[in-house]
């Protein structure tokens, strides 16, 4: 076996794998609430629907979500791994083991944590991604007044959709697009499924303050002057930033939008 696979196979080479599967997926939640970001504009979704055809149609952002969807896999797979060797490694338990005292809750049950973001994905995905692909999707057309800038909102029926357009006509620019804005709004109409989001988020903040520190201790950035801004960045921007932002998105669509 070379060194390469040697590395790979053993249990440092899998936390290193996913040390930089983690970071990575950190990078792109940085990206992806800035775009959902559009969401809390009130524009009836133009803006949010013109990221959603961005990102689906974009050749090179194609290519780095089918890169981000075997991340996700990869990330999962190996955590489980690592796991799992672990428990082998010790299948006595210590008899007397106070787990408080040496490390943080979060650091303890980063497995519980990352299922329950696991389960968030898949439910994420068979929501919104499923659907805006392979049908689900409502549609719509929006006319806006390129002299005073009013937008007007019309529904569209399938037959009348016949793909993403965008174009001017004389003093209007009119896009007719899959509506993911109202898709999103109905699915968030359901209390129990923001609830689950919004705990979901509360896990994902858990998991992203430790796993965003340990990612770089992992790979070595464990001197005293990097520590303390990893921690810090680890803490207040992925621990609590990130997720508060995306759980503000259900809030809202339940509150706001549908309230």
């Amino acid at each position: 076996m070379s060194r390469f696979n040697h590395l790979f196979s053993s249990t440092i080479g899998k936390k290193l794998i996913m040390s930089l599967t983690g970071i990575f997926l950190s990078l792109f939640l940085v990206v992806h609430l800035i775009g959902n970001l559009q969401l809390f504009k009130d524009d009836g979704g133009l803006a949010f629907n013109q990221y959603a055809y961005f990102m689906t149609s974009f050749g090179p952002i194609k290519i780095i979500s089918y890169g981000l969807y075997a991340t996700i896999v990869l990330h999962a797979v190996y955590a489980l791994v690592v796991t799992i060797r672990n428990r082998k490694a010790r299948p006595i338990a210590y008899k007397s083991y106070n787990g408080a005292a040496n490390s943080p809750w979060n650091s303890r049950n980063m497995g519980i944590l990352g299922t329950i973001i696991l389960i968030f994905i898949v439910t994420h995905m068979s929501n919104f991604w499923y659907k805006y692909h392979w049908g689900g999707t409502p549609y719509v057309e929006y006319v806006t007044n390129l002299q005073n800038g009013e937008t007007q909102v019309n529904e569209l029926s399938e037959a009348e959709f016949t793909g993403y357009i965008n174009y001017v006509d004389a003093d209007k620019q009119i896009l007719k697009a899959k509506d993911l804005y109202k898709q999103v709004n109905f699915a968030f109409q359901n209390g129990f499924l923001v609830l689950f989001y919004v705990l979901a988020m509360v896990a994902l903040g858990f998991h992203l303050a430790h796993g965003f520190k340990s990612a770089f201790q992992t790979l070595g950035f464990a001197h005293n002057r990097y520590a303390p801004l990893i921690k810090w960045i680890g803490f207040w921007i992925f621990g609590i930033l990130i997720p508060l932002g995306f759980a503000a998105m259900p809030l809202y669509s339940f509150f706001v939008v549908n309230g």
